[in-house]
């Protein structure tokens, strides 16, 4: 096989994985603080052991990388805590189309990031796909639960596009599933002192009863997705990866009407539509801008 074609099915099979956490968020009946912390603790759990087994080297040291790690690690913490956020407040479709800005704020905030001016055209791009997103909005009211939801969605999604361009920017010869397990290794430790310090008690017995699902969040969807999608990093470029990227809530959306039976309205369609052409337009932009160099 074709090296480039089998790194675009990496991309894509993380990517359909990946798909799963809207559903798996909106099934789970926990807190977002507890599901993040139970996702983390077992992502971290199955990193370490595939690195023990294969051999790949763990200790990063305790310098810029680890700082560096430290801090994207916590922002995908808080990217998570808010689009569980979401969700609870939302449906699937939703929550992960107001995710699905981040594309369009990464190519805002790469050139801020990068030192290099913005243009126009991306500025449109990007007030095109905010538009999507209150599109989704039934009234504008903070009262009301959706707008909420989508509030948490926008939210998350600026923290991811942060984490994603501080990984890509500072990615070295370390693979992606180290680079991981350090990110879910820390969250677990920083989040641990919220889940344990309260009713230790009920939370532990409410994971106990979902160990199932949460099983499925914590190995499929962020242990090997989540790797998987970091390891891209190292193949192809942010905007590439946003493109691809777009088939995330579709997957999404598909997934939450078969096991959720979540039947998305028109306006949501709609909306999504705009989203997802705005991240489609910035993105093959960029590409084209970067063919041209």
């Amino acid at each position: 096989m074709d090296k480039r074609i089998y790194q675009f099915l990496q991309l894509g099979l993380a990517i359909l994985i990946m798909s799963s956490s809207g559903t798996l968020g909106r099934y789970i009946a926990l807190s977002p603080e507890v599901i993040i912390w139970a996702r983390c603790l077992i992502g971290a759990g199955a990193l370490f052991l595939i690195l023990k087994i294969t051999g790949i080297p763990i200790f990063i040291g305790w310098g810029r990388l680890f700082r560096m790690v430290a801090i994207s690690g916590l922002l995908l913490g808080g990217h998570w805590v808010m689009y569980f956020y979401a969700l609870q407040y939302t449906s699937v479709a939703i929550g992960m189309l107001s995710l699905f800005t981040y594309p369009v704020l990464t190519a805002l905030l790469e050139p801020w990031m990068l030192g290099y001016r913005h243009k126009w055209s991306e500025v449109l791009i990007a007030l095109l796909a905010f538009s999507g997103v209150f599109f989704l909005v039934p009234e504008y009211s903070l009262g009301n639960n959706i707008t909420v939801g989508i509030s948490f969605g926008v939210g998350s999604a600026l923290l991811y596009s942060l984490r994603n361009i501080m990984l890509k920017k500072n990615i070295t010869e370390h693979s992606g599933m180290t680079l991981m397990y350090y990110q879910l290794l820390i969250l677990s430790l920083v989040m641990a002192p919220v889940v344990l310090i309260g009713d230790w008690g009920s939370n532990v017995v409410a994971i106990a009863g979902q160990w199932q699902p949460l099983l499925v969040l914590g190995l499929a969807t962020t242990a090997i997705g989540h790797t998987l999608f970091v390891m891209s990093f190292r193949y192809f470029s942010i905007t590439t990866i946003s493109v691809i990227s777009s088939l995330t809530p579709l997957c999404g959306i598909i997934i939450g009407f078969f096991v959720l039976s979540e039947v998305p309205e028109s306006k949501v369609l709609i909306g999504g539509a705009i989203i997802l052409a705005s991240v489609v337009i910035e993105s093959a932009r960029s590409i084209r801008q970067n063919q041209s160099r």
